[in-house]
């Protein structure tokens, strides 16, 4: 099969690599019908995270199952099927509290690679979730989000406590970002404060329910929420990107007593402890449990409440990859969908 291949910072290749098999009773393969390329394969695309090549590239996918092992119950060959960045059991302890992405048997989906044309889930059962009949088309895209950068978004706003009444803003305006917008929304925030300075992502912000923009960043961001927030802070804020200062900046957002949830993966991130102590500030987040989240999300997207699609604003075929890789690095693109 094709696959995507990160040699070295900067080098991305479509390879021929191994069609995958079942190699445990609770493994399926899946067949993708599309697949796409992440804010975070970012960190090691530009030799911010160590490159051990040629590694396999990708985490989010969705496609038609064409085998499953012995052990596998809830999907069959033929479903169309979502999963999420890992594989988990979804019967632990810790799954059963609605932490999946925390498995005691997790397994990292982006160590397989999902941008190629077929994939092993490891843990079918517990990972994968199946739509109720084949989608059409136009729905795949927003499944594929459903994947990772919804349900992380989601994840953000769930952790940051957002709800009826609420001013939320958000940090970051990648996927994650904006898809934290739209889940800020439909969680009844009341406002909903999206901090960007790029009129593409600004404009779908205000369409996914963002109420005000902050162009500022930094101090300056920070005074601007609470200039909106009669000086308090905003009662939720959702950090979207994972560098010091876009947490420094969520957490001097947000006033006492609020919440943030986390979500942007950390990078080189320390927190003043003098600081936080004294801020009254709740922290939450990490790698966000999607499995938990995947059901309402596949029900809102087939029933068309929302459509998250809407971030892919950049299509290429597989073996177009590389230029995915790099609009986005150059941010010409929030993010690159590829077709199979």
């Amino acid at each position: 099969m094709r696959g995507v291949v990160l040699r070295s910072p900067g080098d991305v290749r479509v390879e021929h690599r191994d069609d995958p098999t079942i190699t445990a009773p609770t493994d399926a393969v899946i067949r993708l019908s599309a697949t796409c390329v992440c804010g975070s394969d970012l960190w090691p695309y530009r030799g911010i995270e160590p490159v051990t090549g040629p590694a396999p590239m990708g985490h989010e996918y969705v496609g038609v199952v064409e085998e499953v092992g012995d052990e596998v119950r809830t999907v069959r060959p033929g479903q169309f099927v979502v999963g999420s960045f890992f594989a988990s059991d979804n019967t632990c302890e810790i799954c059963r509290a609605g932490y999946q992405s925390s498995c005691v048997q997790r397994v990292p989906m982006g160590a397989i690679g999902s941008q190629a044309e077929l994939l092993r889930v490891p843990l079918a059962d517990g990972t994968l979730v199946a739509t109720p009949d084949l989608p059409p088309t136009d729905l795949i895209p927003g499944f594929l989000a459903a994947s990772d950068v919804l349900g992380t978004g989601w994840f953000g706003a769930v952790a940051a406590q957002v709800g009826p009444g609420r001013t939320v803003a958000v940090v970051g305006d990648g996927a994650v970002g904006l898809l934290g917008v739209l889940a800020a929304r439909q969680l009844g925030a009341e406002r909903v404060i999206a901090m960007s300075r790029h009129e593409p992502r600004q404009r779908l912000a205000r369409e996914f329910g963002a109420t005000d923009v902050v162009t500022e960043r930094g101090d300056e961001g920070v005074a601007r929420i609470r200039d909106l927030t009669n000086g308090l802070g905003a009662h939720s804020v959702i950090e979207a990107v994972g560098t010091q200062e876009s947490m420094m900046q969520a957490i001097r957002a947000t006033r006492p007593g609020g919440h943030v949830g986390y979500v942007g993966v950390s990078h080189g991130v320390e927190l003043p402890g003098e600081e936080l102590f004294f801020s009254h500030v709740n922290l939450h987040g990490g790698p966000a449990p999607v499995r938990r989240f995947l059901p309402e999300l596949i029900d809102l997207i087939w029933n068309r409440r929302i459509d998250p699609g809407r971030v892919f604003d950049l299509e290429l075929p597989l073996d177009q990859a590389a230029e995915g890789y790099r609009a986005m690095d150059e941010r010409r693109a929030i993010k690159t969908l590829l077709t199979l």
